[in-house]
């Protein structure tokens, strides 16, 4: 089935001939042996994801670039004869060509999604992309890690050196079996549960049902609280307003304290308003649900805590590892997948469990932004861990997300605009666009009408009648 070809002006020509290289971007010639693509694909699948523009020369010495592309799709066959074995159901990337009227041959765009499997090159190494590299995965460790992120192992499994008698005897495990299963042995129902692996402990028992799972896990399972009195980007010693807090413990009773104390923390946070000082308000269910999220799908493998600054303006909830398996920033409210499947399964047991279905608890944490007027919060994938940024800053008007959206897209669609607005009923959307189009900010697209009725940007309409 032949490739779809996309023109492309000298605009946009200029725009790929100037991208600068880097984690979610490589530019290679035609010329590339299909051993060294594999490597580049293997990194980006294995990593994020990202964009590959096959066709595009680097001239030495002065390292501008020239488009020189495929003569024609067939030219092409080794190439994607690369991607096709890599990604044999044809799922996790898709390809079309450019062309132009100006420029030499067809350039082969491909985007490589972030894959739930390990993708190796055609030397049998997987690849991770890391900046504008593509490094090889070439320890035991190094691909165990990788394993971890991907989500195809879990660290939580593992059987640690130590006496059974650590979560067959501990506070935890009594009080949760009197409350749950009260006719059932602790031993025994922790041999069910796979949380003793011959005659060990696992990592998710200890975490669960110890006493103190810092003991045995020190520096892997704790809970950092920090107030800087700032709005800076980054905290320093100088503006701490205590010494950092640490919340200890097995993880039902840490979720417990980590949301209050940083409640607490934020209570005592105040921001000078037009003649007072004004207390700042979180959602406390934004609270819960995200620091639950931290505890329950960090990657445990890591040595480090899971760290909680509150500043002036804003709360930061960093936990060790990245999104796991093919979740990523862009897809994590709609995606499905847990790290941690035994913890996140059996904290559910607890009575008045801190965890939703997968997944649903993020929604509610974004919804009950929303609904104080708040903008929703920002997740970021790190280099080894994920950070959620709570901003106490208010939405923007509808009117400002519609004009916003129309700067990177062609026309919006009253659902659409609903959608990024959040605002459930269509005549409201229609009395904005109403008074947008009275502005000349957007236009209706000539022949749109009823439920396809479309606006695009008041400046591309009049440029549009003008040819």
């Amino acid at each position: 089935m032949p490739i779809s070809i996309e023109k492309v002006n000298i605009a946009q020509i200029q725009k790929i001939l100037a991208y600068e290289e880097g984690h979610f971007l490589d530019l290679k010639s035609k010329r590339i042996k299909p051993s060294s693509l594999s490597v580049a694909i293997s990194a980006f699948a294995n990593a994020d994801g990202g964009e590959l523009y096959i066709g595009i020369d680097e001239i030495i010495p002065d390292k501008h670039r020239e488009w020189h592309g495929f003569i024609n799709q067939e030219e092409a066959n080794s190439h994607l004869q690369v991607f096709e074995s890599l990604f044999p159901l044809g799922a996790d990337f898709q390809y079309i060509f450019l062309s132009s009227e100006t420029e030499q041959g067809l350039v082969l765009k491909v985007e490589i999604k972030k894959t739930r499997d390990i993708k190796k090159a055609t030397d049998g190494i997987p690849y991770i992309r890391r900046g504008a590299q593509s490094l090889p995965v070439a320890t035991k460790e190094a691909l165990k890690q990788l394993e971890y992120t991907k989500g195809l192992s879990s660290f939580e499994s593992e059987p640690l050196n130590g006496a059974i008698q650590v979560i067959t005897n501990s506070t935890p495990i009594i009080e949760f079996m009197f409350a749950i299963i009260p006719t059932a042995e602790p031993e025994d129902w922790l041999r069910k549960q796979q949380l003793i692996i011959e005659d060990k402990p696992t990592v998710a028992g200890i975490l669960l049902f110890a006493d103190e799972p810092q003991a045995l896990l020190p520096k892997r399972c704790g809970i950092k609280i920090y107030r800087y009195k700032t709005k800076e980007r980054v905290g320093t010693r100088e503006v701490l307003a205590f010494d950092p807090k640490t919340i200890e413990g097995h993880l039902y009773q840490q979720i417990r304290e980590a949301v209050e104390t940083t409640i607490k923390t934020v209570q005592d946070t105040g921001r000078l308003g037009d003649k007072s000082i004004e207390d700042i308000v979180y959602p406390p269910e934004t609270l819960h649900e995200i620091i639950t999220n931290a505890v329950i799908h960090r990657d445990y493998s890591i040595a480090d805590d899971i760290h909680i600054r509150v500043f002036d303006n804003r709360i930061e909830i960093q936990s060790p590892g990245r999104l796991p398996a093919h979740v990523t920033p862009e897809n994590i409210l709609d995606e499905r997948f847990s790290r941690n499947g035994q913890i996140v399964r059996l904290i559910n047991k607890f009575p008045t469990p801190p965890n939703k279905d997968v997944g649903e608890g993020l929604n509610t944490a974004f919804a009950a932004m929303v609904n104080l007027g708040l903008k929703e919060p920002i997740i970021e994938n790190l280099e080894s861990s994920v950070l959620v940024t709570i901003k106490h800053e208010p939405l923007a008007s509808p009117e400002t997300i519609i004009l916003e959206y129309l700067e990177t897209h062609e026309t919006i669609k009253n659902k659409e605009a609903r959608e990024i607005c959040h605002v459930h009923a269509d005549y409201i959307i229609k009395d904005i666009f109403r008074k947008l189009v009275e502005r000349e900010l957007i236009a209706r697209v000539p022949g749109t009408r009823t439920a396809s009725t479309c606006y695009m940007q008041g400046k591309r309409f009049q440029d549009w009648r003008k040819q």
